[in-house]
């Protein structure tokens, strides 16, 4: 019985630290990360233009799956890393800008939007992408930060490089 009470002991105590550590990051976080692409900046925007296209190449996508909601917006359904989000096209401006939002419900663990941007370049194009978020519970916080911002977006972007066959080490950005 007393191990019993050590261990529940120990657990809650962890709980509380967790917790406690999470408080302390900030809802809100931006993290951008940037790649070169030897691509036209076209042929580029065709594959970041359609949200589904890395499925196969971006490993931790599982499903990306193109609909319109209520209102005729444009929404991408997708599992990444496990988490099924829902995604909605709130600008474009080909093929320079894209801007993609998380459909957050009240009580969701996380939201924000990813921004999408290229650039020419005299020998191709400058991705980058930056994800403008929040993360509500603390102990999501904590795990974010102890995995890093900027997880999600480099594999992205590594996976966009190995969609043209190009070998691309992401460079995080302020």
């Amino acid at each position: 019985m007393k191990w019993i009470l050590i261990v529940v002991g120990v657990v809650v105590a962890l709980g509380v630290l967790v917790w406690i550590g999470g408080s302390l990051i900030p809802r809100q976080h931006r993290a951008a990360s940037g790649i070169a692409l030897n691509q036209p900046t076209d042929s580029v925007w065709v594959v970041v233009r359609d949200l589904g296209a890395l499925k196969g190449t971006w490993k931790e996508m599982t499903t990306a799956v193109r609909s319109t909601d209520s209102q005729g917006r444009e929404v991408w359904d997708e599992t990444v890393g496990g988490f099924a989000m829902r995604l909605i096209i709130a600008e474009e401006a080909p093929p320079r800008r894209l801007v993609a939002n998380v459909d957050s419900p009240p009580g969701a663990a996380f939201g924000g939007r990813w921004v999408y941007e290229l650039a020419p370049t005299e020998g191709g194009t400058a991705v980058t992408v930056a994800e403008e978020g929040w993360i509500g519970p603390p102990p999501f916080r904590l795990m974010s930060k102890a995995m890093g911002y900027h997880k999600s977006i480099d594999q992205y972007l590594t996976a966009l490089g190995r969609h043209f066959s190009e070998s691309v080490t992401p460079q995080h950005l302020p």
